[in-house]
C-alpha cells in the first residue's frame, strides 16, 4: 500500500523521465552531426531515461492506495 502523495510523485517522475529522456535523445541526434561522441552520449542517456520511465509505468499500476481513515 502506498500513500496518495507518493503515487502522485511517482506519476510525475514517470512522465518527467519519459519526456526528458526523449527530448535528450532528440538533442543527441541533432548534436551528433557536429560532435559524434557527445551526440551518442546524449542519445544513450536519453534512451535510458525514457526506458526507465516506461518500465516504471507497470510498477505504478501495481501499487494501490492506502484505504482512507
Amino acid at each position: 500500500m502506498a500513500a496518495q502523495l507518493t503515487l502522485q510523485r511517482l506519476h510525475k517522475l514517470i512522465w518527467l523521465l519519459i519526456y526528458g529522456g526523449l527530448l535528450t535523445l532528440i538533442l543527441g541526434i541533432a548534436t551528433a552531426r557536429t560532435d559524434e561522441a557527445l551526440g551518442w552520449s546524449l542519445i544513450v542517456g536519453g534512451g535510458v531515461l525514457a526506458v526507465v520511465g516506461v518500465v516504471l509505468i507497470p510498477v505504478r499500476a501495481r501499487l494501490h492506495t492506502d484505504p482512507g481513515p
